[in-house]
């Protein structure tokens, strides 16, 4: 016969009685639920928000614990009845019956959306895509065929569903073609929208370099192109060449080959991920993935792929310096680039980007304004998660004149997620800073590096 409960038995049976909830990354818009916890970061189902460690990092984007926040759902039609406090009615003028028009159917573009209808329950929103407007997270594309995640299980809500949680008119499968910011048009393959204030979240393409065609190459940077490349991989393990070592480079190998499949990564670099990775952590990273069915050639350049043969379906890839692969698959992973066609259309300053203001992100055109991938800033662009729900709130801001929140540039955690040999970067790191090694790191086991110059920390990094 059991005594009576104790204090801990008692806090156990209320804890368990607690709803479990669940709270949002505000850099990505990443959820994390109580109940189902983030196993992969070694955190239990069931785990607390309150009981996770302070060094945890969001597992998009990298962020700390600190940028989360308790979760609520927007309710539209709770915010129409409440009346929503409205500022200035910053979109009233020409065509503003058309209200805002979002060209760009990814995160972006539908973070915008949220940020403006948390702040006008009645604004019209024209969202444009030429995809179906589908709602996933595009990091999960270089880790997901490990896990086993079948490519449709990664949508976490359909672009028709966010539409009409958000009251938003959806304009799927539609491309624009072009910009009128004197009449407040752009231009589309199912006719001309007029628009009150216009937001460009166009995101940015791979780049094509003409060695690696399109007809005979992959690019993964959309759900629909990796569902096909997991379609011809669904057949068994096959051989894959994958051209550029950088963040998409490295997570897809690390991934395909934790599936089976024998990978060949090449590099015009002499080290996987050569723009910021030290060789020493470069050579951590080689040589966790020794066990693994990875062959990385660096400092080779590709000059051309063909197909093997006629009856042949595999490719033949060259190199300047002789060398011959052939492999079933060959993916491009050489980079990004904006398409500078829409902003040309509508003569936008472009600046490696749309040249954006700092903290609005205004474009040089009235009541135009572009975020994410496809803008600069000073010249500089910013191809990583983190910034785009704070470029958002910054648009919507400043397009309803509510809850001022001026964007300002920082730098972000990066985690490259190859599971191998996990890596994380914090700082800005510099080209002639000086790496160290540091054996105090705080994880016992990994490899822990800061970066100096001039006697000033600029950046740390740890591998393992």
């Amino acid at each position: 016969m059991s005594g009576p409960p104790t204090t801990s038995d008692i806090a156990v049976r209320v804890d368990a009685a607690r709803p479990w909830q669940v709270y949002i990354c505000n850099a990505c818009g990443l959820l994390y639920d109580e109940r189902d916890g983030d196993p992969d970061s070694g955190l239990a189902p069931g785990t607390r928000f309150e009981d996770i460690p302070d060094d945890w990092a969001c597992p998009l984007c990298g962020v700390g614990k600190s940028d989360f926040a308790l979760y609520q759902a927007l309710d539209v039609a709770a915010l129409r009845q409440a009346g929503s406090a409205r500022g200035p009615a910053a979109v009233v003028g020409r065509g503003a019956d058309a209200g805002v028009v979002i060209i760009g159917g990814g995160r972006a573009g539908w973070q915008t959306a949220q940020a403006l209808r948390e702040r006008d329950p009645d604004l019209p929103i024209t969202l444009v895509t030429d995809c179906s407007g589908d709602l996933y997270d595009k990091p999960m594309l270089s880790v997901a065929h490990a896990k086993n995640i079948e490519p449709q299980a990664l949508v976490r809500e359909r672009g028709v569903d966010a539409a009409a949680r958000l009251g938003v008119r959806l304009m799927a499968a539609t491309h624009a073609t072009g910009l009128s910011p004197a009449s407040h048009r752009v231009r589309t393959t199912r006719g001309t929208l007029r628009y009150a204030k216009l937001v460009i979240a166009l995101g940015a393409r791979p780049a094509a370099p003409a060695a690696l065609p399109a007809s005979l190459c992959w690019r993964i940077n959309h759900l629909d192109a990796y569902q096909k490349l997991c379609a011809r991989l669904s057949a068994g393990p096959q051989s894959v060449a994958i051209v550029g070592a950088g963040l998409v480079g490295c997570e897809l190998a690390n991934d395909l080959a934790l599936a089976g499949h024998a990978v060949t990564l090449l590099d015009v670099a002499a080290t996987p991920l050569a723009g910021w990775l030290p060789p020493e952590a470069a050579a951590a990273l080689l040589a966790a993935w020794v066990a693994l069915p990875i062959t990385f050639m660096g400092s080779v350049q590709v000059v051309q792929v063909a197909q093997a043969g006629t009856l042949d379906h595999r490719k033949t890839l060259r190199t300047a310096c002789g060398q011959t692969i052939v492999a079933d698959h060959i993916v491009s992973a050489t980079g990004l680039q904006a398409d500078q066609a829409l902003a040309a259309s509508g003569k936008l300053a472009w600046n490696n980007g749309i040249a954006v203001d700092a903290a609005t992100l205004a474009t040089s055109a009235a009541d135009i304004h572009a975020l994410g991938d496809c803008i600069s800033i000073d010249g500089a662009v910013s191809r990583f998660i983190e910034p785009i729900g704070r470029q958002a709130q910054a648009i919507a801001a400043a397009i309803t004149g509510i809850r001022p929140a001026p964007y300002q540039p920082r730098s972000s955690p990066l985690r490259v997620k190859t599971s191998s040999c996990g890596l994380r970067l914090e700082g800005a790191p510099v080209q002639d800073g000086q790496w160290r090694i540091d054996p105090t790191g705080p994880m016992p086991g990994t490899l822990h590096m800061t970066q100096w110059r001039d006697g000033q920390l600029h950046a740390t990094l740890t591998a393992g």
